[in-house]
């Protein structure tokens, strides 16, 4: 089950909110709301007004910021997809759900060894400029075809 912050669920109206306010509280647009919910995405059905206009809950919420935050760490919508499949399921899965964030986990690790060995030469890159600039002789700095 999702973990429900209580005052931010005592902020949503009994009512639900809007599609336009649910955006705003996930920092995702409209578009992406529908479309969570089109590819299958979406955990628990998104109530809806008699008028048939979307009404979110603070679990839609709480299940959109999941999805979100997996795909910011490259996970495939296809696996995010199966994850809420398998959430959506109940219990009895979580073997497999486990797998599917171990996987993630390993992938999001190997990325961020990527990222820092890149850092690390931004910094030493950054290290020889300022050095280069404080003596007074930046113009020595390598320059291909010069």
């Amino acid at each position: 089950m999702l973990e429900v912050n209580p005052s931010e669920s005592a902020s949503i109206p009994l009512a639900g909110l809007s599609i336009a306010e649910a955006a705003r509280r996930t920092g995702v647009s409209a578009h992406t709301l529908r479309y969570y919910e089109r590819v299958g995405l979406v955990v628990t059905p998104v109530d809806r007004t008699a008028g048939g206009r979307r009404r979110y809950r603070q679990i839609d919420l709480d299940w959109i910021t999941i999805c979100t935050r997996l795909r910011a760490t490259g996970m495939p919508i296809k696996t995010i997809r199966r994850y809420a499949e398998l959430v959506a399921e109940g219990s009895g899965n979580e073997r497999e759900r486990l797998s599917l964030l171990e996987t993630q986990r390993r992938d999001v690790l190997a990325k961020l060894a990527e990222l820092q060995e890149s850092l690390e030469l931004i910094d030493h890159k950054i290290d020889v400029y300022q050095t280069r600039l404080a003596a007074g002789d930046a113009d020595r700095l390598w320059a291909p075809g010069l």
